[in-house]
């Protein structure tokens, strides 16, 4: 109920939005980008029942969320815990130095190859320290998760996040549809990736009957 009320008011805020404006439609055409790519963010890492909190000058940057990493364990759920240099590195992701994470993502992955959560969390500590852009080396780190976790949506999931980031949600709905098409049925992350879709689409539904309105 709490993903729809967040749906409902977006929805709402936009009707309003069209009428307070309806004189100057450049106006409410950025108003309707904005309230999109917030709610394209609340799709993506929105918790309803967090309580609030004021944030600090000193608090961390935003990405150093725990979503990241609380999100990666998702679709590692019955695999057991990840590798010791995986587990130190998520102490520094959790804390926004991606670089230092990076390096201990490294170590797991030239201590076992074959390890697809370590790639995986070395191609987002990557692109997260290069500001959401994805650079060879995080291609690469993709590429090799990809390669170790046949059948796992998770690669798929983590690539679209920067196009999410940027407010393409049709672009991150397509990515994301294609990666749970591919997964294997017993794949660990479907519910959660599946759930996180099932909001994009109603996202997207709404922005659509608002816009035809």
């Amino acid at each position: 109920m709490t993903w729809l009320f967040v749906v409902l008011l977006g929805v709402g805020a936009l009707g309003a939005g069209t009428v307070l404006l309806r004189h100057a439609r450049s106006y409410w055409t950025l108003f309707a980008a904005t309230l999109m790519f917030g709610l394209a963010g609340y799709a993506w890492q929105g918790f309803p029942g967090m309580p609030s909190a004021p944030r600090s000058a000193e608090s961390p940057d935003v990405r150093a969320s725990p979503v990241l990493i609380d999100a990666r364990r998702e679709f590692f759920d019955n695999a057991g815990p990840p590798s010791r240099y995986v587990l130190t590195g998520d102490t520094y992701a959790r804390r926004g130095e991606f670089e230092t994470a990076a390096g201990f993502y490294r170590n797991a992955v030239a201590e076992n190859p074959n390890d697809g959560e370590g790639w995986l969390a070395l191609a987002v500590a990557l692109v997260e320290y290069s500001d959401g852009h994805g650079t060879p080396a995080a291609l690469y780190a993709y590429q090799r998760a990809r390669d170790a976790l046949p059948g796992n949506p998770a690669v798929g999931y983590f690539a679209a996040l920067p196009e999410l980031r940027a407010g393409r949600l049709l672009e991150t709905r397509d990515l994301w549809a294609e990666a749970l098409a591919g997964a294997s049925k017993n794949a660990a992350g479907l519910a959660y990736m599946q759930e996180r879709l099932n909001s994009l689409d109603t996202l997207l539904a709404a922005i659509a009957a608002q816009a035809g309105s």
